[in-house]
């Protein structure tokens, strides 16, 4: 059984990658689907059902499965290549950086479990993955927040040309960002809600989280304002310099991953090199360090993750 992050009483879409890549493989036959072992795990069985003629099973070998992939591009098909965060970014990194990212191929590279979405320990959290592919060349990297961003960011990709690398929230994914009319663009971060006294910059889950404890912050008269960035590489510099500009508010960052190397440094240095000074600069991230293992509630309480913590961190900030 795979966990959801979603709450509850929250509402969600089961596998919204793997439904909407089989939709768009019905109109596009250069799409073809490949996994290392783990269809079922990344929502690609989906599409295996739907093409079975167009699915590969390249076993438990993920530096094949890149170089297959890279072959494919070659031939002219649009190989999306599923696995987990783990393996793609520690175990095939450098087949992805000189067979794919070097030859800027056509390859969709999807993964499950990014960051503190599994309880499984260090063998599957891939906390430390945007930090390696920040530093590839040619590399589009996307942290999509729920289902409705899915939906919308893989017709984005496929008519992208390039390696790209997304970050996936698989099984029953929540719905979070259709209430808001958010339309998902490449490139571009966007901002959902609008605050006078702190600015949250977020991407993937910590996005719902961000808006989950805008919500309550509001309870208790603090406005905060929710900036979306679900591109990670190429970063919208322009957009959050234009946010941070506008003076007298902290700026956190959040992000599911490690506090080294991901979206908060990368927003620190855009700030830093573009002399721009917030009232104060925080982030909530991952620490450095190999997380435990346990039930998915428990560690984002225990690591700052939840709804609780996020805003608990925040008015201790504003308190400062």
């Amino acid at each position: 059984m795979i966990a959801s992050i979603a709450g509850p009483d929250q509402p969600t879409k089961p596998a919204p990658f793997g439904h909407t890549l089989a939709a768009l493989a019905d109109r596009d036959p250069r799409i073809v689907g490949l996994s290392a072992d783990l269809a079922k795990y990344t929502d690609l069985h989906i599409f295996r059902a739907a093409h079975p003629d167009r699915f590969y099973q390249m076993g438990m070998a993920e530096q094949l499965l890149m170089m297959a992939a890279a072959g494919m591009a070659r031939e002219g098909f649009q190989p999306w290549v599923t696995t987990y965060a783990v393996f793609a970014s520690r175990r095939a990194y450098d087949f992805i950086c000189l067979a794919i990212a070097e030859e800027m191929l056509d390859v969709k590279i999807v993964c499950a479990l990014p960051g503190l979405t599994t309880g499984y320990g260090p063998s599957h959290q891939a906390t430390e993955d945007i930090a390696m592919f920040r530093g590839m060349p040619n590399l589009t990297i996307i942290d999509p927040c729920d289902a409705h961003e899915i939906e919308q960011a893989v017709p984005a990709i496929v008519a992208h040309k390039g390696p790209v690398y997304m970050r996936l929230l698989r099984g029953n994914v929540p719905l979070v960002l259709d209430e808001y009319g958010y339309e998902f663009e490449l490139g571009k971060a966007k901002l959902i809600r609008d605050g006078r006294d702190t600015l949250i910059i977020s991407s993937g889950l910590m996005t719902m989280r961000a808006l989950e404890a805008a919500k309550e912050l509001q309870k208790d008269g603090v406005d905060a304002a929710v900036l979306h960035v679900p591109t990670i590489k190429p970063l919208d510099e322009a957009t959050i310099l234009a946010e941070c500009r506008r003076g007298g508010r902290l700026v956190v960052v959040a992000e599911n991953h490690t506090v080294i190397g991901g979206l908060g440094e990368a927003v620190a240095a855009t700030l830093m090199r573009s002399d721009v000074r917030p009232a104060a600069f925080r982030q909530i991230a991952l620490p450095d360090q190999f997380l435990e293992a346990g039930a998915l509630p428990t560690l984002h309480d225990q690591y700052g993750f939840s709804t609780g913590k996020v805003v608990s961190a925040i008015k201790g900030w504003l308190d400062e």
